[in-house]
């Protein structure tokens, strides 16, 4: 369930003693499937939170209960009132029948305010956005890159305390991806918490924080470089895939095969590499399929 912490308006915290939004020990099921266990997330303001994964880890999951849409089977989710808080779903939220400018204009309202200053803002964030020329031109009508970051300025064209992204830069072209992270960053500057999912890791780097999740469960949390840092054993590069039992500890990546020593150094093929995000989060899945299919009473 959401616990008593959520935000009061003006942003006053239910608890100082907590982080100011995040969530707890979530579990969520949809029938017979777990979506979410025991999965904790602190979102500090003025910071952008990554929570990365594959198809079905659990990010939609998760945001959607940080952005009050679904209401968690059991834990506690810490947000601000619902006019203090943005969203953006996977489905991006625009209106395709509605220009550029009725799309904030209509959220704006939605959100109380003034119509001098959404008109400011709006005019502020198009145009860094470069969006501008496009203000009058049907949202249904702009590439994918322009649609998301109309998105991301909708949400955040209130400034709340807190945005909640599901994978805004999917699918986005390079250029647009820049333009989106300006907005986010702007966001984050400006004292918002920002929690967003992605499947790109280099993008979740980025972030002050990032949560890791495999199948509803928590892989890995902290600092990229924590992560990195706190991977088991070792990796080697090599040129071809190994045989025998090194070829289930092994990913291709960059035109070479990345071989895992789960029990310390490299072996006698050197090749020795420092392991970085992607790296240590491909390492957490591997040890815990590997969990998963020991025997039981088997040493751990």
């Amino acid at each position: 369930m959401e616990g008593g912490a959520e935000g009061r308006p003006g942003g006053e915290r239910a608890d100082a003693g907590l982080p100011a939004w995040g969530a707890t020990k979530v579990c969520v099921r949809y029938g017979r499937t777990v979506a979410l266990s025991d999965v904790t997330l602190a979102a500090p303001a003025g910071q952008v939170t990554a929570v990365v994964g594959g198809d079905g880890a659990g990010k939609s999951t998760l945001l959607r209960c940080l952005a009050g849409v679904l209401a968690p089977d059991s834990g506690e989710i810490r947000r601000p009132a619902k006019e203090r808080a943005g969203y953006l779903p996977a489905s991006s939220g625009i209106y395709p029948d509605l220009t550029v400018a009725e799309n904030l204009d209509f959220r704006a309202q939605g959100y109380g305010m003034s119509r001098r200053l959404a008109t400011q803002r709006a005019a502020e964030y198009l145009d860094r956005a470069g969006l501008t020329p496009a203000a009058d031109r049907l949202a249904g009508q702009l590439s994918g890159g322009m649609r998301q970051k109309l998105a991301v300025i909708a949400a955040m064209l209130h400034q709340p305390e807190l945005i909640v992204l599901d994978e805004p830069t999917t699918g986005v072209d390079p250029v647009s991806r820049s333009g989106l992270w300006w907005l986010i960053a702007r966001a984050a500057a400006q004292g918002c918490a920002v929690v967003l999912a992605t499947t790109y890791l280099d993008e979740a780097e980025r972030c002050a924080s990032v949560l890791a999740l495999d199948a509803g469960q928590a892989l890995a949390a902290g600092t990229a470089e924590e992560i990195a840092a706190a991977m088991p054993g070792s990796l080697r590069a090599v040129d071809g895939r190994p045989a025998g039992d090194a070829a289930e500890r092994s990913w291709r990546r960059a035109g070479r095969w990345r071989v895992w020593e789960p029990d310390g150094p490299p072996d006698q093929d050197g090749g020795a590499i420092r392991p970085d995000l992607a790296d240590a989060v491909t390492v957490a899945a591997l040890a815990r399929e590997m969990r998963a299919g020991r025997p039981e009473g088997s040493e751990s």
